[in-house]
């Protein structure tokens, strides 16, 4: 197979949460635990940080790796979901895995994965530690898929753990409370393993400090004890709380004997997007009109966009806007701005939400706007009717913004 063929191959074989929903979610770790013992458990053979939490997981996990790497260390990244090519996921040193590499990887365990029906992310995290311990990477950052307890992921032992902050998201999973949700993210605390929380939240301190008092394991509250900032290259104003995670999690690997510098620190945040190619936060896709695209897509993650959003200077607003079918559009319809243009549309994916169904929706909410057939018609329509000093905002869904950049 072509590497194209692999990766179609990937998406409609194998059940896909990011896609899917909730038919691709897995209730126990029982495949993931069989296919590392098939694959020789690399899971064993590299240390790694684990990177769990309801918003910001993905720019810490870059952010980390970025200083790790102007540190000199080779250090593995794994993400997701992707947003233009799956390799996207799988990095070394800002590097994607090569096309072969999975091509090959697939080959090899085909058979297993349709004998054993993984899932994509059993496999896709296999394919991601095989290849960290193949490639003998220094130290890999493993951002968590989805809760914590129960993914795929959650099979390391890491040197620290990380939680950012807890927030109502995937609640036809993790619960529907942030003290259910906080207990299934919580379920990356290792024994004796030191955990960073990058936010203090009233509801979730006591269920942490639970789980950390158990395990026995060392709990910082970064927000607590960080006073420290440094700018990064990755603008969203929400990223100052992700800074002071990083930092703190980076005095944690200190104590543990990683050799990194104060300038390494400073650097590592100001060249994320250059070290780890990074896309999609608060990303500015051009000028005249100014364009931004941003992945935040719950309540907790669009409070900082929009509120960021709103202090850009323009002479009009657009939106170009598309959600998936099971997002709680009740949880952030009060947070969106009605003074402006709304483009619905739908992301190409069978879980995208129907762009008339979002646009009747908001409409009855007070909102006005337009249903496009799709994200690329939608952008476009706002490009064509924009004045130079307006801005367009692109977000909703992580797949409304990779169908634009």
């Amino acid at each position: 197979m072509t590497y194209n063929d692999t990766v179609n191959w990937m998406f409609s074989q194998l059940p896909m949460y990011q896609k899917q929903g909730k038919s691709a979610y897995k209730v126990d770790l029982s495949n993931t635990i069989l296919l590392a013992n098939h694959l020789g458990n690399p899971e064993t053979k590299f240390k790694s940080v684990h990177v769990g939490g309801t918003n910001g997981k993905g720019s810490t996990s870059h952010m980390l790796s970025s200083i790790l790497q102007e540190a000199g260390y080779n250090v593995g990244l794994y993400t997701s979901p992707h947003l233009k090519d799956f390799r996207e996921r799988i990095k070394i040193n800002g590097k994607e895995i090569s096309k072969q590499y999975v091509i090959n990887f697939i080959k090899r365990n085909k058979f297993f994965f349709e004998e054993n029906n993984l899932s994509f992310f059993e496999m896709t995290v296999g394919m991601a530690f095989e290849y960290f311990a193949k490639k003998r990477v220094d130290i890999a950052i493993i951002e968590v898929g989805l809760g914590g307890r129960l993914d795929s992921t959650n099979i390391i032992t890491p040197e620290v753990s990380v939680i950012t902050n807890i927030g109502i998201d995937h609640t036809q999973f993790l619960g529907n409370t942030l003290v259910a949700i906080a207990k299934e993210k919580g379920g990356i605390i290792k024994d004796s393993i030191p955990i960073i929380i990058g936010e203090t939240q009233e509801e979730t301190q006591a269920v942490f400090k639970k789980i950390a008092g158990e395990k026995q394991s060392k709990l910082v509250f970064a927000d607590q004890v960080e006073k420290e900032m440094y700018k990064s290259d990755l603008l969203g104003s929400y990223q100052s709380k992700n800074i002071k995670t990083v930092i703190q999690t980076i005095k944690e690997l200190r104590l543990q004997e990683y050799n990194i510098s104060n300038n390494d620190l400073k650097k590592g945040l100001i060249n994320v997007v250059k070290n780890t190619k990074l896309l999609g936060r608060w990303q500015i896709i051009q000028d005249n009109p100014k364009v931004i695209a941003d992945t935040a897509h719950n309540k907790e993650g669009l409070i900082y966009t929009i509120k960021q959003l709103l202090k850009e200077e323009y002479y009009r607003l657009h939106i170009v806007f598309g959600v998936v079918n099971d997002k709680d559009l009740d949880s952030i319809i009060d947070i969106l701005p009605k003074k402006c243009t709304y483009y619905f549309c739908k992301p190409n994916i069978p879980r995208g939400k129907k762009a008339k169904d979002l646009k009747d929706y908001f409409i009855d909410k007070g909102f006005k706007g337009e249903a496009y057939d799709s994200v690329n018609e939608a952008y476009k329509t706002a490009l064509d009717l924009a004045d130079k000093k307006d801005v367009i905002y692109i977000g909703g869904s992580t797949f409304v913004v990779s169908e634009i950049i």
